[in-house]
Formats: structure tokens, C-alpha cells, sequence
């Protein structure tokens, strides 16, 4: 069995590494990295601030509430760390005005060598940071969180799970909601009754060709009922 020639390289940058130390280290995330498929590598920005007092942030030009990340500090942490290895990055900007991420867009980035990921604080990035910097502008949904760390484990999540080998085999990501367009068929396991609610019978009756049609039906009748939008986008 073979898997990457080499890890994948995920870099954050953030103002609060340690707030990645716990989901980095179990699950899906600490298996991906003892089978060497992932390493990640967490920098503060704060770091690379070259006031005396690591301020990272200020007031924004025209007035306005709230403070917006400089743009000096994230120049000197992309350019620093990028040269840190070979590989050259793909960088992701976590953004409300990004691109809403989704399975495709994992999927894409599962098959890069190298991630960088840029998490905001505050009101928002100076609008040099977006222009300056090549990068990909994601976000995880239409509403305003305190800063880009949740979405950042969000896309880390969605991600390396897609790496070959992290899971283990490809038929549960076959399965899995959102593949192919459409939402995951209904799921049982053990008790064959509870509560009174029973499995359906097809699929105790090991005929694997009568339940994978019920499996494609009843995902088709779950998708049309709770997001007939992908439906519709599949037939385009």
C-alpha cells in the first residue's frame, strides 16, 4: 500500500496557537501525523511584529469601530515561513467574504503538498494583505465569528481527512454527505430494535445489491427533501 511520497506541510499563522494544540493532537489529526502523512506547524504572528510592544493591529484609516490587523506583522510571517521549506504553499486567507469552502474545494486541497494557513483577528485584514499576498480566500459560512482559528480547524479538518491513507480506505469517504452531491443515506447498527424503532429489514438480508439500491434511493429522497440545491446543481 502506497501513500504520499511526503507529508503534507500545514502552516497557521495566528495570534493564539495554543488554541490548536488539543485538536491537532487527537483523532483523525494525531493518527494523520503519526502516519507521517501530515505535519503542522503552528507560528505566532505576533512574533514577527517589529514594534517593541509585538503590536499586531490598529485603528483603520476613515474611522470606523474596532481595529484592523496591520499589514506588516502577516508580510514578514508569510515571507519568513514560506522560506522555511522547498515547497511552495498554497495560502489561505480565512474570510467572511471568501469563498464558502465545501467538498470540492477540500478535496482540491487535499492533493497539495503544502498549506498555509492565515487566521484574522480583530475587524479585518489591511486590504494590502489580500492584494499583496497571493491567496485563497475561503470561508466556512455565511455569519461572523471572533477570529479565523474555528474556521482554520474547520478547513484543517475537512482536509486531511481526504489525504490517502489518513482513514484508512476510500469507501466511507465514497459514502460520505456532500460526495457526488448528495446527502449520506439514513444509517443503523446494533440493536436490530430500540424503542421500538426497528432496522430496515433490507439491510440485515445481506443481499449487497438490494441494499445498495436502497442506499441510493434513500440518499436521492433525503437530498431532494433537505437540500435540493445540490440536485440541481449536479444536473447542470
Amino acid at each position: 500500500m502506497s501513500y504520499l511520497s511526503s507529508a503534507m506541510r500545514i502552516d497557521i499563522l495566528t495570534l493564539f496557537p495554543e488554541m490548536f494544540h488539543n485538536v491537532l493532537g487527537e483523532s483523525i489529526m494525531r493518527i494523520a501525523q503519526e502516519k507521517k502523512l501530515v505535519s503542522f506547524h503552528l507560528h505566532n504572528i505576533r512574533d514577527y511584529s517589529n514594534d517593541k510592544h509585538k503590536c499586531v493591529d490598529d485603528k483603520p484609516y476613515g474611522g470606523g469601530a474596532g481595529m484592523v490587523m496591520k499589514p506588516e506583522p502577516v508580510f514578514n510571517a508569510v515571507e519568513t515561513i514560506e522560506a522555511q521549506d522547498d515547497l511552495a504553499p498554497t495560502k489561505i486567507l480565512l474570510t467572511p467574504q471568501g469563498e464558502t469552502l465545501n467538498q470540492e474545494i477540500a478535496g482540491n486541497l487535499s492533493k497539495k503538498t503544502r498549506l498555509m494557513i492565515i487566521c484574522g483577528r480583530y475587524e479585518g485584514f489591511d486590504e494590502r494583505i489580500r492584494s499583496g499576498i497571493d491567496v485563497l480566500e475561503i470561508s466556512i459560512g455565511d455569519y461572523v465569528l471572533t477570529g479565523g482559528e474555528i474556521p482554520a480547524m474547520v478547513v484543517i479538518d475537512a482536509v486531511v481527512r481526504l489525504i490517502p491513507g489518513v482513514l484508512g480506505g476510500n469507501g466511507s469517504l465514497q459514502d460520505e454527505s456532500f460526495v457526488n452531491r448528495m446527502l449520506e443515506y439514513p444509517q443503523y447498527t446494533r440493536p436490530a430494535e430500540f424503542r421500538g424503532m426497528k432496522v430496515p429489514e433490507i439491510l440485515k438480508s445481506g443481499h449487497h445489491t438490494k441494499i445498495e439500491e436502497w442506499r441510493t434511493k434513500k440518499a436521492i429522497m433525503r437530498t431532494q427533501e433537505r437540500r435540493p440545491d445540490l440536485l440541481e446543481e449536479k444536473t447542470k
